[in-house]
């Protein structure tokens, strides 16, 4: 799911990431930072999102990783870029930001990725 944003951050991307209840990870192959919000007490399933930011605005690609993804001769990745999980947690997310920047909402509906849907969650 992505939800765009016609404003800049506020605030430093990390500091921003973590009032949305999110950590940041950094992947040392790809040399990419990302951000996760746990479900519970165990590394997956988790929430997952990249940002892309930009003098106008930024966008959150949020989906949930079902489980660690597998190098080497088969890659595999178990996301989930939509459904009605990913949907409760994108709104809760737009509900967050467009206070902190002071908008009514995102300034185009969430859309959904294309994914895996290998778990559902409830």
């Amino acid at each position: 799911m992505k939800l765009p944003f016609s404003k800049p951050m506020p605030m430093p991307e990390r500091q921003f990431m973590k009032k949305l209840g999110y950590d940041q990870i950094v992947d040392r192959r790809r040399n990419q930072v990302s951000y996760v919000r746990l479900f519970g007490s165990t590394h997956y399933p988790r929430f997952h999102c990249y940002v892309d930011s930009r003098d106008t605005g930024f966008q959150i690609n949020l989906h949930i990783d079902q489980k660690a993804p597998s190098y080497g001769s088969n890659t595999a990745h178990s996301g989930e870029y939509d459904g009605p999980v990913v949907e409760r947690e994108g709104n809760r997310m737009q509900t967050i930001v467009s206070s902190m920047l002071g908008i009514s909402g995102p300034t185009q509906a969430p859309s959904p990725d294309k994914g895996y849907n290998l778990m559902n969650f409830g």
